[in-house]
């Protein structure tokens, strides 16, 4: 539904393997983010773009975000939940997304381009 908050959350480029998605790198990586950001807001949704490491301070930097902005709806990308050498962190961002943002619905692109998509599943 326009005129909720929706947050994205990815990876930062320097922290993705491009070697497991064929096709992508971190210039058309940013430009997905960008374009599909720009087609949310378009629709209407006041959406938020946070993209962190894949350790150190991932956890402080979705924290922020999340309670700063308290979402409507999260979406996480494909980089941070899709890869087995993420899976603890997409554990600990989804623990924690519950914890901070219980009243979002949460959801899940495949690609940087799919977003919109997820969010319309989703958003009431």
């Amino acid at each position: 539904m326009p005129g909720q908050r929706v947050v994205t959350i990815g990876l930062l480029p320097e922290a993705v393997d491009f070697s497991k998605f064929p096709g992508l790198d971190a210039e058309k990586l940013m430009a997905g983010i960008a374009a599909q950001t720009a087609e949310l807001r378009a629709e209407g949704f006041d959406t938020h773009v946070c993209l962190t490491d894949a350790g150190a301070t991932a956890e402080a930097v979705v924290t922020q975000m999340l309670q700063d902005l308290t979402p409507d709806v999260i979406v996480f990308g494909a980089g941070v939940r899709t890869s087995p050498e993420h899976l603890l962190l997409f554990e600990r961002l989804l623990n924690l997304a519950h914890r901070l943002a219980p009243q979002a619905a949460l959801c899940f692109n495949t690609t940087p381009t799919d977003s919109l998509a997820a969010v319309r599943r989703w958003a009431a």
